[in-house]
């Protein structure tokens, strides 16, 4: 079984997360995708709007909404950072051949990642493009991630897609203007965020 594991802060999920998890199971000929919300993110600067939990059941909106894709609660349920590394490592041991998602903008910062470069023989990992920042750039700005791996077992697949581009930033800013959400998040997701008032009063 050939599995996509998307991870995320997912504050909230948006159509640009779901695009690039559809372009890689499309690709690639992924039987399932699971979306994995992280409890807290490592690399994140500003506070987290929405709690893990509320973070975790967007996610599971959204994945609703399509057949064979799963949410885990492997990192909102597990005390400390996320790190992509501990996630990896418990799901390889069922023996699914993963294929862990990730957009271009953030496989350009993956250098700064715990554990790089052994993160890297963990999954295969899989870089969807994202608006500003072209896959051919990659190999310049972590040529380690592409060169200096002769004998790993996992793959660095780039995957061109035209994801929408869409920030869980905007979409916080448009929570707070009052402004519509309609083609940024799914309509489930929308209707969560209304419904207990997230975002509005930051």
């Amino acid at each position: 079984m050939k599995l996509g594991v998307l991870g995320g802060t997912f504050d909230p999920i948006h159509n640009g997360h779901i695009a690039a998890a559809a372009a890689a199971q499309h690709a690639l000929g992924l039987d399932a995708i699971t979306l994995a919300p992280s409890r807290i993110p490592p690399h994140r600067r500003d506070p987290v709007g929405a709690t893990s939990e509320q973070r975790y059941e967007m996610a599971s909106l959204a994945a609703a909404d399509h057949d064979g894709w799963s949410v885990s609660r492997i990192e909102v349920d597990r005390e400390g950072p996320s790190y992509s590394f501990d996630t990896l490592t418990e799901l390889g041991k069922s023996g699914t051949q993963i294929f862990f998602i990730i957009g271009a903008d953030a496989f350009a910062e993956i250098a700064t990642w715990s554990r790089y470069p052994a993160v890297l023989d963990l999954a295969n990992f899989v870089v969807v493009s994202r608006p500003g920042i072209t896959l051919d750039s990659l190999r310049e700005r972590v040529p380690s991630a592409f060169h200096d791996r002769p004998s790993a077992s996992t793959r660095v697949i780039l995957v061109e897609a035209h994801t929408p581009d869409i920030s869980s930033t905007d979409i916080r800013r448009r929570v707070r203007a009052g402004d519509s959400l309609s083609g940024y998040v799914p309509d489930s997701v929308a209707r969560y965020i209304g419904a207990h008032r997230l975002y509005s009063g930051h």
